[in-house]
């Protein structure tokens, strides 16, 4: 009977203790609302970017100013070759016209000008329709050995000079040209149309005459080079007319005699030069056509 009263004096006590506390807590006043200062996200200006996207449009446009100056380097050292290599193909090709210069002076070949445009068809029509030359026929010492020039030596192999700038069919002879040296037994059995003329030996081959180096070691020739044959010609009757036309054209001044001399080079060179045609200085079929020879 005593533990049960006390055990009733606690759980009343205990009661009253938690009706207490309640009632203090009922009593507390509630806390403040707690005041939150609102954040002002201030807009940007008009036409101005976010810091933020500002930053990434700046490395944009350093990585492109990088990229820019990389390309520009690159196109300048490109552009850098490609002038050092054609200054030096340039440096090349007048040095190769230099030497072609000079060896045709060398020769007596050298006119003015080792290039010349090529007379165009029309003029070359009007040409032909306003002169026609007479084929004549010369009395000629062709039996005779000339002194009045020196004779040309041989040389294997030799370029006729300036005729790797003269284009077209009717100077390819002109560009292969080499000269050779063969006994006469070569020659005979070669060629079946070989004349004596002023103390050489020249073949026909194709439409031109070319000396025939070698069919007599002492021959003399005053040019080695073809000689355009038409109309079936020996090489000192076609020299003989080419030479009485430049006469009537007023180029040529010395005399008739069929020998591809200095002077009638000469005379031939002018001549090419005022009508349009390459200065080959030699007897081409371009030339009789403009002389109205064929």
């Amino acid at each position: 009977m005593k533990t049960f009263l006390t055990l009733m004096c606690s759980v009343a006590i205990a009661c009253s203790a938690g009706a207490a506390q309640h009632e203090n807590k009922a009593k507390k006043p509630a806390p403040k609302p707690r005041h939150v200062q609102p954040v002002q996200r201030v807009a940007p200006a008009r036409g101005q970017l976010r810091p933020a996207y500002q930053q990434k449009v700046k490395s944009q446009q350093h990585t492109n100013a990088q990229f820019y100056s990389y390309n520009s380097k690159v196109k300048k050292a490109i552009t850098g070759q490609q002038h050092v290599a054609r200054n030096v193909q340039q440096q090349k090709l007048n040095r190769s016209q230099q030497i072609a210069v000079s060896k045709a002076r060398s020769n007596g070949t050298y006119a003015a000008k080792v290039k010349q445009q090529k007379i165009t068809a029309n003029s070359t029509r009007v040409v032909r329709a306003n002169k026609i030359y007479k084929v004549q026929h010369f009395n000629l010492a062709t039996k005779t050995r000339p002194t009045k020039f020196t004779a040309v030596k041989f040389q294997q192999n030799r370029r006729i000079a300036g005729s790797q700038y003269w284009p077209g069919k009717n100077y390819v002879v002109f560009r292969n040209y080499r000269p050779v040296w063969h006994d006469r037994w070569w020659w005979r059995h070669h060629y079946n149309r070989i004349v004596f003329v002023f103390g050489g030996w020249y073949y026909w081959n194709a439409g031109w005459w070319y000396p025939a180096w070698g069919y007599d070691p002492g021959a003399y020739y005053v040019w080695d080079g073809p000689i355009y044959a038409y109309n079936g010609l020996p090489p000192d009757q076609v020299v003989a007319n080419v030479q009485a036309a430049l006469q009537a054209e007023g180029y040529y001044q010395g005399e008739v005699d069929g020998l591809l001399g200095p002077l009638t080079r000469s005379a031939l060179a002018a001549y090419q030069r005022d009508h349009g045609l390459y200065m080959t200085s030699a007897i081409d079929r371009p030339t009789l056509e403009s002389l109205g020879m064929v």
